[in-house]
């Protein structure tokens, strides 16, 4: 079955002063529920993990992704199945709820999880107080020697990537995250009206496919760059992101603990270096 992620809506529209009757393509979003189910003394159990409000579409490698920058699971091999869980189907006719089961073997304490509350499609990281709150369960090694990305091409990313936002292109309503090599190839993309939701996707998607080498890769993201997006990044042993919009102070300070190189603030002719200065040349 095909996942709706648009749906046409009548509007009226202004322009020179003059109203029509209209329509115009809006990016759908719809809440997922997440459940996970897990073997502890010897039952299986199965808890709520979160509520994300997404668009429908890669959902899979939503929670996959999910799951890696919680720092819940480190390899694909963690993931038994991921299921359709119970008759939750919104609006639009989508499956609105999915329960993953871990492999036996893989231990699970929910009080420790940093995320195990309701979230909305802008805020990806609402509760995470500390830098150290990522070392909880993690702890990341990126590697300085690479990606080496050319000074040249930073300005013709935001082109590279809107060229391939299909979701974008019809609604205006969605964010971006890629995957890119260094010489700027696209390797994957994902869209989501969520900014975290994007890259949990990307991260899902690319992880779960032995396609991340983050050495000689980077990822670039459309919207602001919030400590919940380096948080993702790092998480992943991701050592360059870019983004289009600004970095908050918290998302500098995490860049900086662990080298990643961390750009923003994209123009025609020009853009912010804000860490990680080395792997621009």
């Amino acid at each position: 079955m095909t996942i709706s992620d648009t749906v046409d809506y009548d509007i009226h529209r202004v322009e020179n002063s003059t109203l029509e009757e209209s329509s115009d393509c809006i990016a759908i979003e719809e809440p997922l529920e997440i459940a996970i189910r897990y073997f502890k003394n010897n039952e299986w159990i199965i808890d709520p993990l979160m509520v994300t409000m997404r668009t429908p579409g890669d959902d899979e490698a939503l929670v996959s992704g999910l799951l890696f920058s919680e720092g819940i699971i480190q390899d694909k091999k963690a993931i038994d199945t991921i299921d359709v869980n119970g008759e939750n189907k919104g609006k639009y006719d989508v499956d609105n709820s999915l329960i993953i089961t871990l492999a036996k073997g893989n231990k699970l304490d929910l009080k420790n999880l940093q995320r195990h509350f309701m979230v909305n499609s802008s805020c990806g990281v609402c509760g995470k107080g500390t830098l150290n709150a990522i070392e909880i369960a993690y702890e990341p090694n990126i590697d300085k020697a690479g990606p080496i990305v050319s000074i040249d091409l930073i300005t013709e990313l935001p082109n590279i990537l809107r060229a391939r936002q299909e979701q974008f292109a019809n609604t205006g309503g969605v964010h971006a995250s890629a995957l890119l090599t260094e010489g700027g190839k696209v390797l994957h993309l994902a869209e989501d009206v969520g900014r975290h939701n994007a890259l949990d996707k990307l991260i899902g998607h690319v992880r779960c496919n032995d396609m991340l080498r983050p050495i000689e890769q980077f990822v670039m993201c459309s919207g602001r760059l919030g400590f919940d997006i380096i948080q993702k990044a790092v998480m992943s042993r991701i050592g360059m992101i870019v983004g289009i919009g600004a970095p908050t102070s918290l998302a500098l300070d995490l860049a900086k603990k662990f080298d990643i190189t961390l750009v923003g603030f994209i123009k025609k002719n020009k853009y912010n270096i804000y860490t990680g200065a080395w792997r621009i040349s």
